[in-house]
């Protein structure tokens, strides 16, 4: 919680303001109970202002709470700090650890000794780090000279230097290209899948939720509304897919095929409409099989080739960052999947 001030508006607010001071209190998160097993990769998500930053510092130890309780490994974060940052790492996409004005090898060198690697430990890392992410073209260069991306593959060798028990990762692949952040994710699997680090990964693309975390964990308005499996929220939000095929010849009244059907639309897409042949239908896949489809389509004309656009979790996420997701359907949706 904190105090933020209540001004009027203009130049007689700003004066008013300095002899009748007005505050309101704010509750950045409030009534939060996350607990995060050993090992685990958690998507922590919502809309900007939600609380997900607020979570990260505090678990940080760098924001003290005004209640409640935090525990990370046992240790209360604002109170044994130093311990605490021994065993975590930490990678924000907007900023870096690395020093601007040294070379990125020697940035690393003097994480070492703050965090007292073993000499051993440091290399075997270091070759790891360097092989995967593919460092070796820009170690020699200061953080100043680097690229974004490169910039983000040497934080992330930064942030793991020390093999930390716990990683918090805040937009890791902000404003990358697709080459670049799938050897970020590869990366960050490989990290969990060998060492069983715990990964707490905020975020608000989509694909690395996808690709990286089996729960999910939606925050709004400071409280949490969803904690369940990825594939339980997309299971109960996104049941429907879209079959694309390519016909050999055009056909009329294809719809009477799926009359028996429930659930079944044909989509009118931009394609479907300049090209004949082209035929695009929407399903609810717990009620019907891409297989049914295609059979009854075959039954009319030949498939040349289709393909099939899965259930996302882009949908939900959005729906709940334009207010139009219902938090009680959520909040329900979550204690099933627990």
């Amino acid at each position: 919680m904190f105090r933020q001030a209540v001004k009027d508006p203009g130049l007689a607010g700003a004066v008013k303001h300095l002899f009748t001071q007005r505050y309101k209190d704010k509750y950045a998160v409030e009534g939060i109970d996350l607990t995060i097993e050993e090992g685990e990769t958690v998507a922590y998500v919502g809309p900007n202002g939600a609380g997900k930053s607020t979570t990260i510092k505090m678990l940080s130890g760098v924001l003290v709470p005004s209640g409640g309780e935090i525990r990370v490994d046992g240790l209360i974060p604002y109170k044994q700090r130093m311990e605490n940052a021994a065993q975590i790492g930490a990678v924000f996409g907007q900023r870096t650890q690395l020093w601007w004005d040294i070379p990125v090898r020697e940035s690393l060198a003097l994480l070492k000794d703050i965090y007292q690697v073993p000499a051993y430990t440091f290399k075997r890392n270091m070759d790891v780090f360097t092989e995967i992410l593919e460092m070796e073209s820009f170690l020699h260069l200061s953080a100043r000279k680097l690229s974004l991306g490169q910039r983000m593959r040497a934080d992330l060798a930064a942030a793991l230097l020390h093999n930390p028990k716990i990683v918090y990762l805040d937009e890791p692949t902000i404003g990358l290209d697709i080459a670049v952040k799938q050897r970020i994710r590869d990366f960050i699997k490989e990290m969990n899948r060998t060492q069983g680090t715990t990964m707490l990964l905020t975020t608000h693309d989509l694909g690395d939720i996808e690709d990286l975390c089996e729960r999910l964990v939606i925050i709004d308005h400071g409280r949490i509304i969803y904690d369940g499996k990825l594939q339980d929220v997309k299971d109960m939000f996104a049941r429907e897919r879209t079959i694309h095929m390519q016909l050999s010849s055009p056909v009329t009244d294809i719809y009477s095929s799926f009359l028996d059907l429930s659930d079944v639309h044909l989509e009118k897409d931009e394609a479907s409409q300049l090209n004949p042949l082209s035929l695009s239908i929407r399903f609810d896949r717990f009620n019907c099989t891409a297989s049914e489809i295609v059979k009854r389509v075959m039954n009319r004309t030949e498939v040349i080739d289709f393909r099939i656009d899965e259930p996302s979790i882009e949908h939900i996420i959005r729906r709940v960052y334009e207010g139009k997701m219902d938090s009680s359907v959520l909040s329900s949706a979550s204690r099933g999947s627990a």
